[in-house]
């Protein structure tokens, strides 16, 4: 696949058949401080996609859109479409609900963030919120959801123990539990390694890998060892806009744009 620049015609050449998500002329503004200009692309389905740029150029933007936590702050605007398949159900739009936006696009955080409750609480939150009371219920999907962030067989004598208990690492994998326990569409995670020593950053990018056989990951990382190590796809942002977006391997040895190359080679960034 070549990579593609951004415009209104182009989105990023992923199969139509394969998009998960289609951003659509997305711009976001702070204010009257326009942060995202006119973003197009499509996330493929049950691939690992990765956000790449220089600090400030709009990556941790891009990814808090998709699950509107921007709404939390008053001012913040929008502008363009995000639709999601397989229902085409545009989050940005009127009337939307942004906490069921955020039931279908699951969140992990550069730092762990785990809830002041228990191991098993955390698990069971969003499900809880979802209107599942059942303690069988819940017990068959905290178990599900421990067991495919692989941190299973390291807390399930302990499930009730504060999650704060855990190290650094084994409290990011709670937080992956956490996210795909309401079996989201997509799971974003924004730089979820930059807080850990490498063993743990290990274990999160071969977690990551493995996730993609059954939801769509979207990465925002600075590593660029890690995103040629764990994506498909790449997108190069700079100063808010989609500079070029493609495959990991062909945007990595053969981007088309100038300005991805001197990034890629450390000439700025």
């Amino acid at each position: 696949m070549n990579p593609q620049s951004a415009s209104s015609e182009v989105t990023g050449g992923v199969n139509q058949s394969s998009t998960k998500v289609r951003i659509e002329k997305l711009s976001f503004f702070y204010g009257t401080h326009q942060v995202l200009k006119s973003v197009s692309m499509d996330i493929p389905a049950l691939q690992v996609t990765a956000l790449i740029g220089p600090s400030g150029c709009g990556k941790t933007t891009l990814l808090r859109c998709l699950n509107r936590m921007h709404d939390l702050y008053p001012g913040n605007r929008y502008e363009g479409s995000v639709h999601v398949q397989p229902d085409g159900m545009d989050i940005l739009g009127p009337g939307m609900d942004p906490i069921q936006v955020r039931m279908r696009f699951g969140m992990v955080f550069q730092k762990p963030n785990p809830f002041p409750k228990s191991i098993y609480e955390n698990v069971a939150y969003g499900l809880r919120l979802q209107g599942m009371n059942k303690r069988r219920d819940l017990d068959e999907r905290v178990e599900k959801a421990l067991r495919e962030a692989a941190i299973w067989d390291e807390v399930k004598s302990r499930l009730h123990q504060m999650a704060h208990n855990l190290s650094g690492g084994q409290q990011q994998r709670l937080c992956i539990a956490r996210a795909i326990a309401t079996d989201p569409d997509v799971v974003l995670f924004d730089e979820p390694t930059s807080a850990l020593d490498p063993i743990a950053t290990s274990k999160i990018e071969e977690l990551i890998v493995e996730l993609k056989k059954r939801v769509t990951v979207l990465i925002v990382t600075h590593n660029l060892q890690q995103a040629g190590r764990i994506s498909d796809m790449t997108a190069f942002m700079y100063l808010g806009e989609l500079v070029e977006f493609g495959s990991t391997n062909q945007l990595f040895t053969n981007p088309s744009k100038p300005q991805t190359e001197d990034y890629i080679s450390g000439r700025f960034g």
